[in-house]
Order: C-alpha cells, then sequence, then structure tokens
C-alpha cells in the first residue's frame, strides 16, 4: 500500500492515516491507496469499521490543486469514485475531522456514514475562491446536513466555519472537548467573502436538529480524537447503529424556491465578471425538489464549464503562484532563518506606523523610533486611532488592543535599538536621509541584526554600501497602508546574505503577507512597471483621452482603479519628486507630464482636495474638473500636439501592453525569477484584476504573438517613442517560438 497511508486494526476497528503533508491533498496515489484500504477492511472477517483520520494539519485541505487538468485528476479512483465507494462500503466508515477540512477533505467526510469532530478544526468548502464549486457532491451533501441556507452560505462564500460553531448539526455525530464538553448549539456561518470574492447570499444558522447531536467524548489532542472516534466506532458496532447515507436525507426548507430566487438576485448583484458563485447557487438549488443523483449530475455540468472557465484558470494560477513565490531558486529551504525576538522601526510616519502596526499584529514586539516627541505622540495616536474599525466592528476587543499596544516601546534615541534582531527603516524617500539613517545604525546594531529599508524606488545596493555589513541590508518595500496591504516586495541586495533573504520571507509569512524577492533597480518590480503604465496612459491624454476616460476603460477592464485616480490617492507629489530625482541623476532626459503643472499649482490629489480631479471636503469622490482639461491643452500646445479620438479599446491596449512589456524586461533582467511573481506584484499591490490572473498571465493566455505585433504597431506610429513601444526582445523570442512567460525560467535576483 502507498507509503501515504497508515493502516492499523485496533480491537477490530481499521484505523486508515492520512500521510501526505502538509494538508493530505487527495492526489491520485492516497486516493488509490484509500479504496485499497477500503476494500482491504471490508474483507478482513476481524475488521468491524472503519476510521478515517488524517495527520499533521489535520484531515484534508482537499484535492490536489497540481493534478487539475492532467489525466491524474481522472485517474481510477477519482475522488468522486472514491467518495462512491466510501458511502457504499458494507462496514461503518466513520470520519475523524481535526485540523483542516476543506474541499475534496469535507467532500470525503460527508461520504462517510458518520463524523466525529475536534475543536479547533477548520471546515470549509472552498472552491469558489478558486472559479470553481465543489464538484464531489459537497453542494448535494452539505445542504441535506446543515440545511439549504447554511450550506448555501458556506458554499458560496467559501468561508472557513470552526467545527464548535457547527456542533448540534446532523455534520457531527459526535463532538470532543477535552475535560468533556457539554453539547452546544448550531453557530452561524460567517458571511463575509475572503479576499476580495464575492460575498454570499445571505446568513442563518445551521438547525440543532435532534438527529445527529453532537455527543460530549472527550477530543483535544490527535490522539485524543482517536480514542473518541475508535470509541464511538466501537458503539456503532455495538449498538449494530445502521450505516447512515447523506444521500439518503431530504433537503427540508419551507419556502426553499423563494429563498434561491433571493440568493440568485443577491449573487449575482456581487459576484461582478466571477461566475462561480451564481453557479453555486445554481448546484445547491438542485438539492431541492430533485432525486440525489440528478442533483450530481448537475453539480458535474456547472463544475465542468467553470473547470474550462478563463476566470478559474486565472485564480487557479494565482493559487499557486502564491506558493511558488515563497520558493527562491538558489536559497535552499533549510537555509537558517535567523532569530527576530524584537524588531526596530525607524519613522513613525503613516509607514512606520503601518509597519509597525504589521509586527504587532504578529506579536512581535516593536521599539519605534522617532526623533521629535511631538512626531512620536503623533505616529502612536495614528496607531491606536487605526484600530478604532475593529473596535466599533467587534473584531478586536479593548484589552487585546492593549495587548497589541503593549508591544511598542517608544524611543526617541538610536541607543534603544542596540538588541532589536531586525531594523526597518521607514523616513523619507531621500538618499541623503538614507545614508544618515543607515551609518547611525550601523553603529549601533548588535553583530547579525539585519538592517532593512522601506524604499519604494532607491538604488539598495547604494544604501547597503553606507554599513560595514552589506550582507546583513535587505529590502522590504510595504505598500500604504502597510497594515492592510498584502504584498510586501523583498528586495535582495548583490551582496544581501541568503540567510537574511530566508529570514523575510518566513517575516513575511508570520505577517500574513505576499512576499515577491525582488533584485535592485529602479521602481524594482511594481513601481518600475507602473512608471510605464502611467507614461502610457499620459500618453493617451497627450493624444486626446480625459482623465477619466483613462479610468474609466481600465476600470471597466477589471483595474481596482484607474491611473490617474491612482495618482490623486498616492499623492501627485510623490511622482513629481521621482521625476526631479531622475531629471538630476539622466541630465537631458525629460521626463515631465502634464502632472508637474498641476503640482506647481498645489495640486496633490486627494490630500489637498485637487489633482486629477477635483474633491468636494471629506469626500473620496473624483469630479472631473475644467481646470485639468485647461492645463492638458496648454502642455499639449507646448509640445505642438493635435488631439484626436481615442477609443476604450485603445486605452486598455496601450496601458496594458505597455505594463506587459515592462514585465517582460524585468523577466529577462532577472529582476523578478519568475512571471508569475510579477502577477502578484500586481495583484496584491495595484489592483490588477484577479480573474484575469496578472499582467503577465493575462498575456499569455491573449497570446504573445498578438502583444508583440500590437507593441510594434504602435512603435512605427507617426510621433510614437519608438525606444518605449519596441517589444522587448524576451517577448519578441517567446512569441516566435510559440512560448509563454510562464514556461520560461528565469534566474534568482
Amino acid at each position: 500500500m502507498t507509503t501515504l497511508l497508515g493502516f492499523e486494526i485496533v480491537a477490530g476497528i481499521a484505523v486508515v492515516r492520512l500521510e501526505n503533508p502538509p494538508v493530505n491533498s487527495l492526489g491520485h496515489e492516497l486516493r488509490a491507496g484509500l479504496s485499497e484500504a477500503l476494500d482491504r477492511a471490508n474483507a478482513d472477517s476481524g475488521v468491524e469499521a472503519v476510521v478515517l483520520i488524517g495527520s499533521g494539519a489535520g484531515f484534508s485541505g482537499g484535492a490536489d490543486i497540481r493534478e487539475f487538468g492532467t489525466p491524474k485528476a481522472l485517474a481510477h479512483p477519482d475522488l468522486r469514485t472514491l467518495i462512491r465507494e466510501v458511502e457504499n462500503s458494507a462496514k461503518p466508515v466513520i470520519a475523524a475531522i481535526g485540523g483542516v477540512c476543506m474541499g475534496g477533505g469535507l467532500e470525503l467526510a460527508l461520504a462517510c456514514h458518520y463524523r466525529v469532530g475536534a475543536p479547533g478544526a477548520r471546515i470549509a468548502l472552498p472552491e469558489v475562491k478558486l472559479g470553481l464549486l465543489p464538484g464531489a457532491g459537497g453542494t448535494q451533501r452539505l445542504p441535506r446536513l446543515l440545511g439549504l441556507e447554511a450550506a448555501l452560505n458556506m458554499i458560496v462564500s467559501g468561508a472557513t466555519v470552526a467545527s464548535e460553531k457547527l456542533r448540534g448539526t446532523p455534520l457531527f455525530d459526535a463532538f470532543g472537548a477535552g475535560g468533556g464538553a457539554q453539547v452546544a448549539s448550531g453557530g452561524v456561518p460567517p458571511r463575509a467573502a475572503s479576499a476580495g470574492r464575492p460575498a454570499s447570499a445571505g446568513g442563518g444558522s445551521p438547525p440543532a436538529g435532534s438527529e445527529g447531536g453532537a455527543t460530549p467524548l472527550g477530543a483535544g489532542s490527535d490522539g485524543d480524537l482517536l480514542a473518541t472516534a475508535l470509541a464511538f466506532a466501537r458503539r456503532v458496532v455495538d449498538e449494530k447503529m445502521p450505516l447512515k447515507r447523506v444521500r439518503d436525507r431530504a433537503v427540508d426548507m419551507p419556502n426553499a424556491e423563494a429563498y434561491l430566487q433571493f440568493a440568485r438576485n443577491t449573487v449575482k448583484a456581487v459576484a461582478g465578471p466571477y461566475p462561480a458563485p451564481l453557479a453555486c447557487v445554481e448546484a445547491v438549488a438542485a438539492a431541492v425538489g430533485t432525486s440525489f443523483d440528478a442533483g450530481l449530475k448537475r453539480e458535474r455540468e456547472l463544475f465542468t464549464t467553470l473547470m474550462f472557465s478563463p476566470e478559474s484558470a486565472a485564480l487557479r494560477h494565482v493559487f499557486q503562484a502564491e506558493r511558488a513565490a515563497a520558493r527562491i531558486l538558489d536559497v535552499p529551504d533549510d537555509t537558517p532563518v535567523r532569530p527576530l525576538r524584537t524588531v526596530g522601526v525607524i519613522g513613525a510616519g503613516t509607514m512606520g506606523g503601518g509597519i509597525t502596526m504589521s509586527l504587532i499584529n504578529a506579536g512581535i514586539p516593536v521599539v519605534l523610533l522617532e526623533t521629535q516627541q511631538e512626531a512620536l505622540d503623533r505616529g502612536l495616536a495614528n496607531i491606536r486611532r487605526n484600530y478604532g474599525g475593529a473596535l466599533r466592528k467587534g473584531t478586536l476587543t479593548e484589552q487585546s488592543l492593549a495587548e497589541r499596544l503593549a508591544l511598542i516601546t517608544p524611543t526617541l534615541d538610536y541607543a534603544a535599538l542596540r538588541d532589536v534582531d531586525l531594523a526597518i527603516e521607514a523616513v523619507f524617500e531621500n538618499m541623503d536621509v538614507k545614508h544618515q539613517v543607515f551609518e547611525t545604525l550601523d553603529g549601533v546594531l548588535k553583530p547579525g541584526a539585519i538592517l532593512a529599508s522601506n524604499t519604494s524606488a532607491l538604488n539598495l545596493d547604494e544604501i547597503a554600501q553606507f554599513t560595514r555589513r552589506p550582507q546583513d541590508v535587505i529590502g522590504l518595500h510595504f505598500f500604504s497602508p502597510a497594515n492592510v496591504m498584502r504584498l510586501l516586495e523583498v528586495v535582495r541586495g548583490a551582496r544581501t546574505a541568503k540567510d537574511v533573504l530566508h529570514t523575510a520571507m518566513r517575516l513575511a509569512k508570520t505577517m500574513g503577507k505576499v512576499a515577491v524577492v525582488s533584485g535592485v533597480c529602479d521602481g524594482f518590480i511594481g513601481n518600475r512597471m507602473l512608471a510605464r503604465y502611467g507614461a502610457a496612459a499620459h500618453d493617451l491624454i497627450m493624444a486626446g483621452a480625459t482623465p477619466q476616460q483613462v479610468d474609466a476603460a481600465l476600470q471597466d477592464f477589471g483595474m481596482a482603479m484607474g491611473p490617474f485616480r491612482v495618482g490623486d490617492l498616492a499623492g501627485l507629489d510623490i511622482g513629481w519628486a521621482l521625476r526631479k530625482r531622475r531629471a538630476a541623476e539622466f541630465p537631458g532626459r525629460d521626463s515631465s507630464n502634464v502632472a508637474d503643472l498641476l503640482c506647481e499649482a498645489g495640486r496633490f490629489g486627494q490630500k489637498t482636495g485637487a489633482g486629477w480631479y477635483r474633491y468636494e471636503p471629506g469626500s473620496r469622490h473624483p469630479i472631473p474638473d475644467p481646470v485639468v482639461t485647461d492645463f492638458i491643452e496648454q502642455y499639449r500646445r507646448r509640445q505642438g500636439l493635435n488631439p484626436r479620438a481615442v477609443s476604450a479599446t485603445e486605452i486598455v491596449e496601450r496601458c496594458i501592453h505597455a505594463l506587459i512589456n515592462e514585465g517582460a524586461r524585468i523577466l529577462e533582467e532577472g529582476i523578478a525569477q519568475r512571471s508569475s511573481d510579477i502577477d502578484l506584484v500586481y495583484l496584491n499591490g495595484y489592483g490588477f484584476p484577479a480573474f484575469r490572473g496578472g499582467p503577465m498571465f493575462h498575456a499569455d493566455q491573449t497570446g504573445l504573438h498578438d502583444i508583440a505585433r500590437s507593441l510594434q504597431a504602435i512603435a512605427a506610429q507617426k510621433g510614437s517613442d519608438a525606444a518605449f513601444w519596441t517589444p522587448a526582445p524576451l517577448l519578441v523570442r517567446l512569441a516566435r517560438e510559440g512560448r509563454t512567460f510562464s514556461a520560461f525560467k528565469g534566474s534568482s535576483p
């Protein structure tokens, strides 16, 4: 039998243990092993019942996504076949559910005749987050146990529910808690969508029906869970309890059709370009008023349609990209990690405050340094104010907040940083200021401490030279607001030590960030590409478009916000300072644009009430401003340009293709180690639509040949900047060879 499975017989009970770390994913080898183990148990006269139990992280995290679209996904037994074999077993099968029980893992558990739960288990059918629906009976069995409303809520949202909230429902036949717990009533699964996916149709409590009510048997550790499951299995055998099949239950709900229509309307209104949430509603609807087999057939039809949808392909790409980003090609997994017991943050402004919150939210003590008491007090007050929303919503208590704030040690003295393991500089984006800070840190920090800069564009190798330990210097580019944004660009300098890089990636994971490694260049991955994207948008208003036309076209494409609205939100003075720095570094290069005129007029965006748009006091709603039109016309005249009509198609093509073209250069130069890393940067830091998978994945789906031809055509147009629009060499080469960015194997930054 496979090594991914354990099999032993304990007092007449066959214990089948899933042993496929990290989450016991149900790949082909494990499925085949489970099928064989079930046959073995049924053929052995000494076996009276079977207990399925997980190991490590829990029961099972579900299907192996790496098999999707490959022959292994359909190889016998596929998950549906295995589930049918479990359900039809001649001997009772009991699922012992602890830890992770999600997706196909939960569908497997639902096919068992009985289920024993443990406190702290995490229950979910999260397939909607991959643009799919539960395709192995989950949409048919869960409503039969939790009721229509609660099951639909879980399936449409993909939300994870604590096992304790499902105690008392027919999902669990027995439920343990150390010390002898009492039976608890059913809870309400959360309704909020996760990771920006569409929200569910509605709330509602799972029914606390008498059938299948939980029995307090005591389970805490993995060993306790097994003991609980064995005791329950013995009871099933001794009491000759029937083989309960979930498929034989009915879905009872008065006015079910009226509720389903309400759910359709609600989900349709929030699902946007994602087809999976509405398909989930239709699959669950098939559990009502039809036979179980007819419902399964409808579920399979909908699942197959979604599997071949571009939206699901994109979301599955994102899922795999996040896991790939953590692997650095030349840094082995067993590379040592430096201890990070305390972190110093230099600067208590917007970025420093957000970074501090990210650290204390992860339980990491922070020494927060400022140069003036007033600035320090203001920073601490802002940190507390930023927690206000969580306090009002009840997701954070005053006690929890006090515990987090107690992790901050405010100081005005660099000497207070002498014992920190990592210092993160978050001061003004000026090389002279960075020089002073890093030179001071180098003289204060203990040997082995890591020195990190939050710079968004400056040369990290130059910053490292301000110290006597360049091997300990790294870039940690947080995105604003740092306590909210998931993206963290980890910038690897020419001399950054591997263990420093490995430690930074581990810290990112601890803080719940999506970390992407970047090499050193002006702007790194994200802001370097953003500069090209912004330049393309500026070209369009020079050609004849208005800022609101450009923003509208790109928002219709799926961008969270158009480039001119983004500029106003971030502050136009930031880009202005960058252009002035580049003008000083590269004399003769004209990097000016209309935004310079706006900044010279004091229009810095939302913070001044005017930028590319006008803003009413207290409002973030952009209002087109005739003053901006005058500035644009003035600039066009200065450049000798005559405006023309610009279509939405041209706007999207130019801006997105400029983004892709610069991504190709970044990939070829080794600034990013894989194209999916570039996708993660734009998905998590710049509002690129997840249903398109990121700019490089979108390019692969569109076809590199077509993109290269489009860029060549723009470059050949009269008045175009040929150097700007000429396709990157890598793009041309891959297009000629019929290859994709995802197939290109880059190198470590």
